[in-house]
């Protein structure tokens, strides 16, 4: 359901920036809280608005969760968008990998808080998932599967090969304590983020390279 102020042709910049000010404390209280914990009370506060302003905005809890997770999976959804079928396969999965572990890096609270909806069954947002998720996902394995056919790349199943780049990518957003801790407070600080990137490369993009292709790979950039 659209925000009650969306509903008319054109919103104004106070309007605007008010859904905004709303969908970035709902993403503090969501995350932190939940769906179930979270309130319409303490959202308004971060806001720094009254109740029944926000309510302008939003008639209920539901409209702020499925707003803000339907701009979550807009952002999380386009590094996979950007999968190109003429490019060349290795950099490719190169660049969304690196993509990946950039948005966990960058998005930690949008990253748990999706984490947590799945965990739940996606009660709320299933909807999006069949809708948006799924026919991109379908877009690209047939985007992957044109790169196996023509030996470019390794015979793989291409969903669970994009499902096993999710979970590895998003661990570091999901766990990121448990990650620092691990690591200690040497390889713990932001430069965890490169190190996972060039193991993660190897992982995939060696297991995926054809065993007479030459070269030695994609070249390995820095975030």
């Amino acid at each position: 359901m659209k925000a009650r102020a969306t509903e008319t042709q054109r919103k104004t910049r106070i309007q605007t920036e008010n859904e905004e000010k709303i969908l970035d404390a709902a993403l503090e209280e969501f995350s932190a809280h939940g769906f179930r914990g979270a309130t319409i009370d303490r959202i308004a506060q971060h806001a720094g608005m009254s109740k029944p302003n926000l309510l302008y905005y939003f008639r209920r809890k539901q409209d702020i969760y499925e707003a803000l997770i339907a701009r979550l999976l807009d952002t999380w959804l386009e590094p996979l968008r950007e999968l190109d079928a003429i490019g060349d396969p290795l950099p490719e999965l190169q660049s969304y990998i690196r993509r990946k572990l950039e948005m966990a890096r960058d998005f930690p609270r949008e990253s748990r808080l999706f984490a947590n909806e799945m965990l739940q069954g996606a009660p709320r947002i299933k909807r999006l998932l069949q809708s948006e998720l799924k026919p991109l996902v379908d877009e690209k394995a047939e985007v992957l599967k044109g790169w196996m056919k023509a030996g470019r790349i390794n015979p793989v199943d291409p969903r669970h090969l994009i499902f096993s780049i999710w979970s590895t990518t998003q661990h570091y957003a999901d766990f990121d304590v448990q990650v620092q801790v691990i690591l200690g407070p040497d390889r713990g600080a932001d430069g965890r983020f490169e190190d996972a990137a060039r193991y993660l490369e190897t992982l995939f993009l060696d297991g995926l390279r054809p065993k007479n292709a030459a070269g030695d790979g994609p070249r390995i950039r820095t975030l």
